[in-house]
């Protein structure tokens, strides 16, 4: 995946994410699961975590919507990086498809999310969720909705 050249007259959307990169990249529920945001440019967007047994389903593995939630992290980021001022975004569908099960031994994984395309209303994005060796575990399409902030 790779992200579009920002223009020169880029939104300021790419501004705000990157203050938060640059304040430490953790939204509040990036303090709950345990990941931050650790890249972002324009219409890209990079969440990493280490997924433990906070994250584990009762079946003993981490729970599927760690990795949803990675994944729209980084599509909504992505997205986020290329509004305007006052322009503001949800996640209208996120189809989630698991390649591989994740568990304490896991290590390290990477949510990069990259807008496909951006038009007045609506977002779409993709987004891969790998490990240390670029394996993947799952990936996502997203569809966000562009609304006024």
């Amino acid at each position: 995946m790779s992200a579009a050249s920002a223009p020169t007259d880029a939104p300021d959307g790419l501004a705000r994410v990157q203050a938060l990169l640059a304040a430490g990249g953790r939204p509040p529920i990036g303090e709950t699961l345990e990941f931050a945001l650790v890249e972002v440019e324009f219409g890209r967007a990079v969440f990493e975590g280490v997924p433990g047994r906070h994250v584990y389903n009762p079946m003993g593995a981490v729970h599927g919507g760690y990795a949803a939630t990675l994944l729209d992290s980084a599509c909504g980021i992505a997205v986020a990086s290329r509004l305007t001022r006052d322009q503001s975004f949800t996640t209208l569908e996120l189809k989630v498809a698991y390649h591989k099960a994740m568990s304490e031994k896991t290590g390290k994984v990477r949510a990069e999310g990259v807008v496909i395309s951006l038009g007045r209303r609506v977002a779409f994005v993709e987004a891969r969720l790998t490990d240390a060796d670029n394996t993947l575990l799952a990936s996502a399409t997203s569809t966000l909705l562009v609304m006024p902030a």
